[in-house]
């Protein structure tokens, strides 16, 4: 099964220095809407079969002409909402690098607990599991290799991607996940191939194409990471 891991569009709380978290109502700014659109072009040619997405707006917003070019109607799923920040919602960010936790926060990540809010490490555990759900539900209704796009926002990429490179999650902020950014996995009963990360650029389709990884001899063929 393979998922394309989608951030929405740049949001008006993005431009604006704020974090969001889970406020109700954040919008796309305009390039954030452009984005949206564009990503019709960016993902033609994919046979994607489903569309999951965080229940904030600004998720719905991002994957809404994508949906409607697929014909399909996006699965809303809890576990891929935005991490609870509790009280640092609304803050600008400009404030909150003053903070102690801030300094936990980038580096020992998996230690970090947001005030009235969760833990990373328990935003990790909850969106892997949402990826390995989907990905066993669409397993069995369609019996094959299903490619599906979950569009999410950035430290829940950034923190499933970290899971499947089997990288600690002290290490997650290593990562990036732009605005509109896909980046791929690939999940076999082996191990997840991570196949692309942060594409912005105009076409996925020949990041996402390229010949299965699922069996020994195939994706594991170099053993040493080497040709020659």
């Amino acid at each position: 099964m393979t998922v394309i891991l989608l951030r929405h569009g740049r949001s008006t709380s993005n431009t604006s220095g704020v974090l969001a978290g889970r406020t109700a109502g954040v919008e796309l700014d305009e390039l954030g809407r452009e984005q949206a659109a564009q990503l019709v072009g960016r993902l033609e040619g994919l046979p994607i079969k489903a569309v999951v997405r965080s229940p904030l707006l600004r998720c719905r917003l991002t994957v809404a002409p994508l949906a409607a070019a697929l014909d399909l109607e996006p699965l809303v799923d809890e576990r891929l909402a935005e991490v609870d920040y509790g009280a640092w919602t609304g803050r600008k960010i400009s404030e909150l690098v003053a903070e102690p936790l801030w300094r936990v926060v980038q580096a020992q990540p998996s230690a970090a607990i947001f005030p009235e809010g969760e833990g990373l490490a328990q935003v990790q555990a909850r969106a892997v599991a949402a990826v390995r759900d989907h990905d066993r539900q669409l397993a069995q209704r369609h019996g094959s290799d299903v490619l599906w796009v979950a569009c999410t926002h950035g430290d829940v990429i950034k923190a499933v991607i970290a899971d499947a490179l089997g990288v600690h999650l002290d290490g997650f902020q290593r990562i990036t996940a732009d605005p509109a950014s896909a980046s791929v996995i690939r999940y076999t009963p082996l191990r997840p191939f991570v196949i692309h990360l942060n594409h912005t650029g105009a076409s996925l389709a020949a990041a996402v194409n390229g010949p299965p990884a699922g069996a020994v001899g195939e994706g594991d063929a170099v053993v040493g990471g080497s040709t020659t």
